[in-house]
């Protein structure tokens, strides 16, 4: 059965033109999948109906696995059967009539604009380390890319002098602009850190570890949290956490949602009006607290 996933692997490649992660998840998800069909003697993927399909989700939901999980794995199931449909290794559709569990959309945590002011403000000493984590924390915040996006920048992704930055998901790409202090904290990292931290003057890569490798996603992460603790933030933070603050402030001072979905990278702008959401409720909540008839 496992020999369907190659061909669908690059269906999403060179049809979908889906990203790197999306694919790797629709594949951890069929391989959970194929393992339980193993567990219940399936072995022929014609053999699957909506029976099995439910049964699996059941499992799933016994497991207490998160709603967000089955979803995803609803979702992928869906993907994966819709294309053996489509190539007619399956006479019908088994999980055409698969139904994802509610979620409950939670609202991101966000910083406030205090909050976000005090965390990029505690790199400031002149130590390679303290100068790049400066830079990456200020390119973060200031263009509301993900974690990964961040750690694969390349030196041809970034234009100081106009200040903008080239992302890359998959075939798809994206512009996003930088202000000035981003810019500067750049410039002040290429020019007086960045040099003594490469191990080789032919490093592409933008940000490096004191070791001159690329850097992880757990490195940056212990960075972020080193300086949420010396800021006194309390809240749980994470890299997403920027990114949330991002939007949420852009659309807090009138940016358009169709911008910053676009700067953002969501594929659709229902993802971005939570943003807009957290707006008005914020604006509820100055209203309630401050209008005399409240």
């Amino acid at each position: 059965m496992e020999t369907y996933i190659v061909g669908f692997v690059n269906y999403l490649q060179d049809v979908k033109k889906s990203s790197k992660n999306t694919i790797l998840s629709y594949q951890r998800d069929l391989n959970k999948f194929f393992a339980y069909l193993e567990d219940m003697k399936i072995k022929d993927i014609k053999k699957v109906n909506n029976t099995s399909l439910n049964s699996y989700v059941l499992l799933m939901e016994k497991e207490n696995f998160a709603t967000s999980t089955i979803s995803r794995n609803i979702a992928t199931l869906k993907a994966y059967f819709n294309y053996l449909f489509k190539q007619g290794i399956v006479s019908s559709d088994p999980a055409e009539k698969l139904k994802a569990p509610k979620i409950e959309k939670k609202l991101p945590g966000i910083l406030s604009v205090e909050e976000v002011t005090l965390l990029l403000n505690q790199p400031s000493g002149n130590s390679n380390k303290e100068i790049r984590d400066k830079a990456m924390l200020e390119l973060l915040y200031a263009t509301g890319i993900r974690v990964s996006e961040l750690i694969s920048l390349t030196m041809d992704d970034v234009n100081i002098t106009s200040g903008y930055i080239r992302v890359s998901e998959g075939s798809r790409e994206r512009i996003i602009p930088f202000g000035s202090v981003a810019r500067t904290a750049m410039k002040n990292y290429l020019k007086n850190a960045r040099p003594g931290m490469i191990a080789m003057e032919s490093e592409s890569i933008l940000f490096t570890n004191c070791s001159g490798q690329p850097m992880s996603r757990q490195g940056f992460w212990k960075v972020l949290k080193q300086y949420a603790k010396r800021a006194g933030i309390e809240s749980d933070i994470t890299p997403h956490t920027l990114r949330h603050s991002f939007a949420a402030h852009l659309v807090e001072n009138g940016a358009d949602l169709r911008s910053v979905q676009e700067m953002l990278g969501h594929s659709d702008v229902s993802t971005t009006q939570i943003y807009a959401k957290m707006t008005n409720n914020r604006i509820k909540e100055v209203y309630a607290k401050a209008h005399p008839r409240a």
